[in-house]
């Protein structure tokens, strides 16, 4: 199994192109079930839950195209899907297992088919993420659900158009919902919809379909329903969350990092932190330079959604506290079990103290290298932190983690002037 090997203490310089943004690129890439038409996606990030989701469309049917290369950061597909033998459509567990976002498939499937059989994706490291607001909208769409042996059933001779409005702003019942509503009878209107940068995406996707919808990035989302849908050339947005990363090692390090191919506004409530933090931030139309300022300024920080301090940079934003003078609180309200890192990072000598979803970080002078375990996505890439910011060498394993939503972390971070390595 892979591990990084990091020796620390060396402030990273430099500018690193941006990658496309996973969570963009999983939702516009299932939107391609909507319709028979060929679909080309650009700037696809070259990751492991790409490769899952690819593998749970080919399930499914969809032809991968002679022009789709990872290598080259294009996919592009057809689903001419033929009926299957009993009517549903199915995502089977050995797939959606191992990622969450497959499930998104559901409401693609019932839109165009009328049936779809798919597997619960179950819980995760971080926290249970039902799905009861993905159905709750899909049945307000006309869908009849039941539940049979880890599966999802959902049937529905035609979707209708309606009115939903969300318990809680979730960005994948939002995807799931926008999806099947796309091909539902007459108009839909969802509330409290989740306002990401990601939703914004999916929208402008489905837009280049031929789909009518308005309100993306609003509380509010109308959908004109319609019998079927175009094919579409699409770019993914920038990733913000590899973006805030970035920034992130460029302060702590002590150095000054350009990341390119990102739109400021997507990070500006971790721009802000870190201007609080004492780096001094310029945001250019398409990139964001940060510059350290000596040690950082201990900050607190409260995970929201969107356009609120996303928990995806909680874990990173915490690592430079570690290292900052003073002590910060980090309240996590997104997910129950956010703190995973918290362990590893104290191996590195960081001083942090949890109460329910609290984290009191006392800021250190510094940090000393040590082997860490990773235990997320978004933990490893913290760890990674750590050992760049630390002295001595740090190995992270486990790092498969990693994989799953950056692309050539260490390539890029050695381009900044890290040393850095993948052991294979």
């Amino acid at each position: 199994m892979d591990k990084i090997r990091i020796r620390g203490g060396k402030a990273l310089r430099g500018k690193v192109e941006i990658s496309g943004s996973k969570n963009a690129a999983l939702p516009v890439l299932i939107a391609s079930l909507l319709t028979e038409k060929k679909c080309h996606f650009r700037r696809v990030p070259n990751l492991q839950d790409i490769r899952t989701t690819l593998k749970v469309l080919s399930h499914l049917g969809v032809s991968l195209g002679s022009e789709s290369s990872l290598n080259q950061n294009q996919v592009e597909l057809t689903a001419a899907i033929p009926a299957s033998s009993d009517g549903f459509h199915e995502a089977p567990y050995d797939l959606v297992r191992t990622m969450r976002a497959s499930v998104l498939v559901l409401g693609p499937l019932l839109a165009r088919f009328g049936r779809a059989k798919v597997s619960l994706p179950g819980g995760c490291a971080i926290g249970a993420r039902p799905i009861n607001y993905h159905l709750f909208g899909l049945e307000r769409l006309g869908a009849e659900i039941a539940l049979e042996g880890g599966y999802v059933i959902a049937r529905a001779k035609k979707l209708q158009g309606a009115k939903i409005v969300f318990e809680f702003p979730s960005v994948g019942a939002t995807e799931n919902v926008m999806m099947a509503a796309a091909l539902a009878r007459g108009e839909s209107i969802l509330e409290n919809c989740a306002r990401e940068p990601e939703i914004v995406d999916l929208a402008r996707a489905l837009r280049a379909m031929g789909l009518q919808i308005e309100g993306e990035g609003t509380e509010t989302i109308r959908i004109q329903g319609r019998d079927s849908l175009n094919g579409c050339t699409h770019e993914i947005i920038g990733d913000r969350i590899e973006a805030g990363t970035f920034l992130a090692a460029g302060l702590g390090s002590g150095g000054s990092v350009e990341v390119m191919g990102i739109a400021p506004e997507f990070l500006e409530a971790v721009l802000v932190k870190f201007e609080e933090a004492g780096a001094t931030v310029e945001r250019k139309p398409d990139s964001i330079v940060i510059t350290a300022n000596g040690r950082p300024k201990a900050t607190d920080i409260i995970t929201q959604p969107y356009p609120g301090f996303p928990t995806d940079m909680q874990a990173q934003f915490m690592t430079v506290m570690t290292i900052a003078e003073g002590t910060s609180v980090i309240t996590e309200n997104i997910f129950e079990n956010r703190f995973m890192h918290v362990p590893e990072l104290s191996r590195l000598g960081a001083e942090i103290t949890i109460r329910g979803n609290n984290a009191m970080v006392r800021g250190q002078a510094g940090l000393v290298g040590a082997p860490l375990m990773a235990t997320d996505l978004r933990a490893s890439a913290s760890l990674v932190l750590g050992g760049l910011f630390a002295r001595g060498e740090t190995i992270v394993n486990r790092i498969y983690h990693l994989d799953r939503g950056y692309e050539r972390m260490e390539e890029k971070l050695a381009g900044l002037g890290a040393d850095i390595e993948r052991i294979r």
